[in-house]
């Protein structure tokens, strides 16, 4: 939903009118349930009049435009769409305009296409909006005879920095994008040649047919783009399904075609603990469904990190399939469509997202789609505000009388593949559990002294060539910026065999939601368990959940210690505002989980310690190694 759509004249007009973003507000809220912040309204009011003034001197006050154009299933917003018809043919086009207010901006270390702007790491301007380019070409494209466009519109700008954004594209794709600034923009300028460089030279008015055409067309996926995303998960090595895994897939697709045969209405639920292939799962599905014939299908994840992650796998030709759920339902879904929901744990499923007894998303989603696959582990609900059950999910099929599927992981190949080493972690973050003393000999496990015995444990690993990580448990401040230097907040003392008293301190991962630079090894908070550099930093549950490496370290902090009578939480520890205000007792459930799932993240070994010396001598008796 647009906040507004009209030609460039009656924009203009409206500009005059004194309510004109004061009800841009009002439809903004209806459209996503929250208000625009005053950031975001204060840059409609800087950048759209200087667009539509652009554009009227340019002699294009007849052409359409759509101000806060949504690309459905990206959770993002173009920031103005403008139509036309090709004067010669009569073919529509449609032109992204980019938005940017930025008067400088420096380049980002290792990355010519990531800049420093205002503290803040963005893309290049060109690059993003020839990325809203793509999306429209693969999603829009094959429905409707058009070509798209793209321009950025910088009237802030002056020629050098101009001219230097230009240059840092000038030998890439993105150079096909033409950026505009102050000079660019001057309305003493030949409005034939305003209109060129806007890319709207050759353009008339749109008949109103078209314009029709184009708000009416359903963004659905081109048998391209399907086949590209196919054609990439095919080509990653660590999509290759074995055992159970395959069988899951096998059901999966029998519901596929049910679907195909007019028969919808499926809830399937695969079960597994940590690394019995869950993702690897979704991901080589989604690759099989795009595969057949009238093809729709999404893959879903409430977790950010691991969109980038498996976007980044697949490639940029994914956008749209894959998708954080978190921003809202992608649109464009249909009977025909599979949604796969990785992570269906983390879901944002608390009482306020429950108009019935049910979460609203996955009503939602079952009804509109032929089948939904959720993947699930219980015991990684790290949070009150999220998480579904088995259970649920089954009396939620029975309640919209669908079918229901479950199928359970019972091999794991993460952690070395030892089931020894999962159960023993599982008795050791239970509620009610009686851990015993660690015999297994088919992984690498023991505990360590000190936090400085786990930086050199890490560090010797990657000096191997192997991947290793330091993760705690979120019992330290963290407010570092988003830009470098990262603040070494997580500070732990201890007392040395000798006697003396020790400190070591590390920081947290990067905020950032980017790589910070080959230079630096900062990378960004998605990346931060994959990327060099990431074993300088210490993780959290919301970077680590999800993810895997071949050593990982694990500080479990104060707001979980053993005592006599069992675990003890004292969420007062926590610095983590998502459920440091629980009673201990509440907290307890989320506190276990949290370092169940931390503990999970090694495929060859983990080390772990705790900030608390009863806790740590606990450990110590179950662990004769250490």
């Amino acid at each position: 939903m647009y906040l507004f759509d009209g030609t460039i004249a009656q924009a203009a007009a409206q500009l005059r009118n004194p309510q004109f973003y004061a009800e841009c507000v009002r439809r903004f809220t209806d459209a996503y349930g929250v208000a625009p912040g005053p950031s975001e309204q204060g840059s409609w009011r800087r950048s759209w009049p200087a667009l539509l003034k652009a554009l009227t001197a340019a002699g294009l006050g007849g052409l359409r435009i759509m101000l806060e154009y949504p690309l459905p299933g990206t959770g993002q917003r173009a920031d103005a769409v403008v139509l036309g018809q090709r004067v010669d043919d009569a073919k529509l086009v449609a032109v992204v305009v980019e938005l940017k207010q930025w008067e400088q901006a420096e380049r980002h270390a290792g990355d010519a296409l990531l800049l420093d702007v205002g503290g803040r790491v963005e893309e290049h301007p060109a690059r993003q909006v020839g990325s809203y380019v793509h999306y429209l070409t693969n999603w829009v494209g094959e429905s409707i005879d058009m070509e798209v466009r793209g321009v950025v519109i910088m009237h802030n700008a002056g020629p050098s920095f101009v001219e230097w954004l230009r240059e840092l594209v000038a030998r890439g794709p993105s150079s096909a994008y033409p950026i505009l600034g102050q000079t660019d923009l001057e309305p003493e300028a030949p409005a034939r040649l305003c209109a060129d460089q806007m890319a709207c030279g050759d353009l008339e008015p749109p008949s109103t047919a078209l314009v029709e055409r184009f708000v009416e067309t359903q963004h659905l996926p081109s048998p391209k783009l399907l086949s590209r995303v196919a054609d990439a998960i095919k080509g990653v090595g660590g999509f290759t399904l074995i055992g159970d895994q395959d069988k899951a897939r096998l059901h999966i697709r029998d519901a596929a075609i049910a679907v195909e045969h007019g028969r919808s209405g499926h809830v399937i639920v695969v079960t597994g603990g940590p690394g019995t292939g869950k993702t690897a799962i979704a991901a080589r599905v989604l690759g099989d469904l795009c595969l057949r014939g009238g093809a729709n299908p999404r893959l879903l994840t409430p977790s950010g990190a691991l969109t980038k992650q498996l976007s980044r796998a697949v490639g940029a030709t994914a956008r749209g399939l894959i998708t954080n759920i978190a921003k809202g339902i992608p649109g464009g879904l249909s009977e025909s469509s599979i949604v796969l929901i990785d992570e269906a744990h983390r879901l944002h499923t608390a009482t306020k997202q429950r108009a019935t007894e049910f979460p609203d998303i996955l009503l939602r989603l079952a009804e509109r789609t032929g089948a939904i696959v959720l993947f699930l582990d219980e015991r990684q609900i790290i949070r009150p505000s999220e998480g579904t059950t088995l259970e649920e999910l089954r009396r939620i099929a029975e309640h919209l009388n669908q079918a229901f599927t479950h199928i359970d992981l019972t091999v794991q190949f993460r952690c070395a593949g030892s089931q020894v080493y999962l159960h023993w972690i599982d008795d050791l973050f239970a509620q009610e559990g009686s851990p015993s003393l660690w015999l297994g000999e088919d992984y690498d496990l023991t505990l360590a002294e000190s936090p400085l015995d786990l930086e050199t444990w890490t560090n010797d690993h990657i000096a191997r060539g192997r991947s290793a990580r330091i993760a705690a448990g979120f019992c330290w401040p963290w407010n570092s910026r988003t830009k470098p230097p990262l603040l070494p907040e997580v500070a732990i003392t201890w007392g040395d065999s000798g006697g003396n008293e020790q400190t070591w301190k590390l920081p947290w991962n990067s905020r950032a939601g980017e790589v910070i630079g080959n230079e630096a090894e900062i990378p960004g908070r998605p990346y931060w368990a994959t990327d060099p550099g990431g074993h300088r930093q210490v993780g959290c549950i919301y970077t680590a959940q999800g993810f895997e490496y071949d050593y990982g370290a694990v500080i479990i902090g104060e707001d979980l210690v053993r005592t006599p009578s069992g675990w003890m939480a004292r969420p007062s520890k926590s610095h983590d505002k998502e459920v440091n205000y629980l009673t201990p007792e509440k907290y307890l459930f989320y506190a276990l989980n949290t370092y169940r799932v931390l503990a999970t993240r090694g495929t060859k070994g983990t080390r772990l310690y705790s900030t608390d010396p009863y806790t740590q001598r606990f450990l110590r008796t179950l662990l004769p190694g250490a």
